[in-house]
């Protein structure tokens, strides 16, 4: 029995079922840069990057070397009595940093999931409006209030609901399917109708509190928006009084080639959310928002006794100044640029090819048996994530269907262009029928 056997022999004995999404029998040792070591010394690029939370990559220098000075000095004392220095640095930085002109507060969490239901808190009481408005698809996270505020897998709902009242979720605007089935996107306004029907018949415009967006939807399988989506629809709250509100916990800090990927918009969101890659892996969540709203309630409403950590503020310092000092928003850009010039071919060159799609690193290939039809081929995606795991290549699949391209911003081109080949061989090889036998049984979401 091999060293990762073992381990994941008694991770299956003690490890609760809800708490993973069964992928591949990996079991990590260490990492560095975009490079995974597994307990039996296989070595993997990683496309992933641990849910996109290690956008600076795996044991980077410059953000280990800052946890450990602040562990030598101390590891918390909780924000919610006391001060301390790292936390004021970076809520600094981070209003420097996050969209919006005009006075900016912060507050800290441990998980996007709480940084969401802090914008459902401070939405409803800074309004006094009950209902919030979010997307189909849409993953906010895994607390009642974010999971609530999400429509993304049955799984997540069944068996304890109801979930909490007051939630309404509308169509994405995607750029590439349209609603209801339809294999052709729709218009901007198409995609507005049930949002102003909901509007007329049953959900007040005047009570709700605020509409909550993931500009390119993570999960939901990276999706794009048609043009002019977003801009209609901030017009359209700013003429109810609705607070317009935005989750870029995966897709911000890097991910798109910008600090957030708002800056792909002509919209300025009256609050935001990071978190996962903000502390370069370690458990950190911010919202930053205008000051009247991020004020409006009184303490104790939303804090948290290991909020704001030292250790995770220090982290999270290195990591921004990584991310300035390597220029990682331009690689971003450019190593986007760069793999998207080869799979774009991939659409005319492979039957299940349907689409490919994103910003920066953060791109979606679209697997399908009826490229006509754009029919998801949930199968497929995962043959090709099992094969490409078989040749040292980590990638998932969401949305059933999508390959999830998110490689750590520090990757070399040599290592995109390993695993742009292993990755193109898998798709070569699952037109020619070598994947058949592929065994994907009870892997995915």
């Amino acid at each position: 029995m091999s060293k990762s056997e073992k381990i994941i022999m008694e991770d299956n004995q003690y490890f609760a079922k809800p708490g993973r999404i069964p992928y591949y029998p990996l079991a990590i040792s260490h990492g560095y840069g975009a490079t995974l070591v597994d307990v039996d010394g296989n070595e993997y690029i990683d496309l992933l990057s641990s849910a996109s939370s290690q956008n600076v990559g795996h044991a980077p220098e410059p953000v280990t070397n800052a946890i450990k000075a602040q562990v030598d000095r101390f590891i918390h004392y909780t924000p919610a009595y006391m001060y301390h220095e790292p936390l004021v640095k970076l809520a600094k930085k981070l209003c420097a940093i996050s969209p919006g002109d005009y006075d900016k507060r912060v507050l800290f969490g441990l998980s996007g999931s709480d940084a969401n239901d802090g914008v459902i808190k401070l939405a409803k009481a800074y309004t006094g409006r009950p209902y919030v408005i979010s997307f189909v698809n849409a993953y906010h996270g895994s607390t009642y209030g974010s999971l609530s505020m999400s429509a993304i897998s049955l799984n997540m709902r069944k068996k304890y609901g109801p979930m909490l009242p007051g939630f309404y979720h509308i169509p994405y605007p995607d750029k590439y399917r349209g609603m209801y089935g339809n294999t052709e996107a729709n218009s901007v306004e198409s995609y507005l109708a049930p949002l102003k029907e909901m509007f007329e018949k049953y959900v007040p415009a005047e009570e709700v509190a605020c509409i909550m967006i993931e500009t390119f939807q993570g999960d939901g399988g990276l999706l794009e928006p048609v043009d002019g989506y977003f801009e209609a629809l901030q017009a359209l709250c700013k003429a109810h009084g609705i607070l317009l509100a935005v989750d870029d916990i995966q897709q911000g800090l890097g991910r798109t080639g910008e600090w957030s990927s708002v800056s792909h918009f002509d919209i300025e969101p009256d609050i935001i959310t990071f978190g996962k890659s903000l502390a370069g892996g370690l458990p950190m969540s911010a919202i930053v928002g205008r000051a009247e709203i991020m004020d409006y309630l009184d303490a104790p409403a939303h804090l948290f006794t290991t909020g704001a950590n030292p250790v995770s503020c220090e982290a999270a310092l290195a990591t921004l100044s990584m991310i300035e000092d390597q220029n990682l928003l331009q690689a971003s850009k450019d190593k986007g640029d760069y793999v998207r010039k080869r799979m774009d071919q991939w659409v005319n060159q492979y039957a299940a090819v349907g689409d490919v799609r994103g910003k920066g690193l953060s791109i979606g290939i679209d697997i399908v048996s009826d490229k006509l039809n754009k029919t998801r081929d949930a199968t497929a995606a995962l043959k090709i994530c099992n094969r490409c795991f078989d040749h040292g290549v980590v990638i998932i699949a969401v949305a059933g269907n999508v390959l999830r391209f998110q490689p750590p911003l520090v990757i070399t081109y040599e290592q995109l262009d390993q695993a742009l080949n292993v990755l193109e061989a898998a798709i070569q090889d699952l037109q020619s029928g070598k994947l058949d036998n592929y065994n994907i049984a009870g892997q995915g979401w």
